[in-house]
């Protein structure tokens, strides 16, 4: 399993290029995320004017075409690429990279995250520790949950085996223009392939694989149903 089975990196992101590796697994991209930012020349962001309720602190860069809210925090290092849509309310805290199109909703939370091309979490999103591919899709009130109960190594179950990922905190692989529903949690480690889709309000472990549907809370590799 590797990444480039669940997403590809967008153009927009071709600085970063080297840092993710398309053969690694996906969820090794996550710790990339730091030394990527580490490697950009971060400047003052261009904003023609900074609206009073945006805190904006340390090494941030935005894209000159990024909406901005009346009110938020963005907390540094942070990358966000063109055309993205900030909403109010919005906390984004370190090592956070977006594409371009992205919106990252009102009321919010991101950190340690990469989000590619046209993703899309519109309200009252977490995402922690995850990379979002290219036209991902979360409804209302998703959260990706980070962190095991027990604080144990967080585990990826694929088609084949268990794999301990050496990693306290790993949130969700969602594959290019997965779609999932409102109020939907997604375990630890959750692996969710191209186009798949996560029905709402059930907690979803696991794998799904691509054009899966799940529709079940239990945690296991779950049957692939294509989308009619």
């Amino acid at each position: 399993m590797k990444a480039s089975d669940f997403f590809t990196l967008p153009a927009s992101l071709a600085a970063f290029g080297s840092f993710f590796d398309p053969n690694a697994a996906p969820w090794e991209w996550v710790p990339r995320i730091g030394p990527a930012l580490a490697s950009w020349r971060f400047a003052p962001p261009a904003l023609m004017s900074k609206p009073a309720g945006l805190h904006i602190e340390g090494p941030v860069y935005l894209d000159p075409s990024v909406r901005v809210p009346p009110y938020g925090v963005i907390i540094g290092p942070v990358w966000i690429g063109p055309g993205c849509e900030i909403r109010a309310g919005a906390i984004i805290r370190g090592n956070v990279i977006a594409g371009s199109g992205c919106v990252l909703g009102n009321s919010c939370e991101y950190k340690n995250s990469l989000l590619m091309d046209g993703v899309q979490t519109a309200h009252y999103n977490y995402v922690g520790d995850s990379v979002l591919g290219n036209g991902a899709h979360f409804g209302a009130g998703v959260i990706c949950s980070n962190l095991r109960l027990d604080r144990r190594n967080v585990v990826v179950r694929t088609a084949d085996a268990d794999i301990d990922t050496g990693m306290k905190k790993l949130g969700a692989i969602v594959g290019d223009r997965a779609e999932v529903g409102c109020n939907a949690v997604l375990n630890p480690g959750v692996l969710l392939g191209p186009g798949s889709l996560v029905m709402p309000a059930i907690a979803v472990s696991g794998f799904v694989p691509a054009d899966g549907v799940a529709r079940s809370t239990a945690p296991v590799v779950i049957s692939k149903r294509h989308r009619k």
